[in-house]
C-alpha cells in the first residue's frame, strides 16, 4: 500500500511541475487549434456525406 502512495504522490509532483510551469498553457493552445481543425473536418465529411446521399447506388463492380 505504502508503494501505492509514493507512486500517485510522484504522479502529483510531476502534474504540479506541468501545471505551474508555462507547459500547460501551451499544451491549451494546441488543443484548442487542434480541436477547431477537427470541428472543421467533421462538418466538411459531413456535408460531402449529405450532399452524396442524394444519387442512388453505384455502378456496381465492372465485372
Amino acid at each position: 500500500m505504502l508503494s501505492w502512495a509514493i507512486t500517485f504522490f510522484i504522479v502529483a509532483i510531476i502534474a504540479a511541475v506541468f501545471g505551474f510551469g508555462g507547459l500547460a498553457a501551451g499544451a491549451v493552445e494546441i488543443a484548442k487549434v487542434l480541436f477547431f481543425l477537427f470541428l472543421i473536418a467533421f462538418v466538411v465529411s459531413l456535408v460531402m456525406h449529405l450532399r452524396g446521399r442524394g444519387r442512388g447506388p453505384g455502378p456496381g463492380p465492372l465485372v
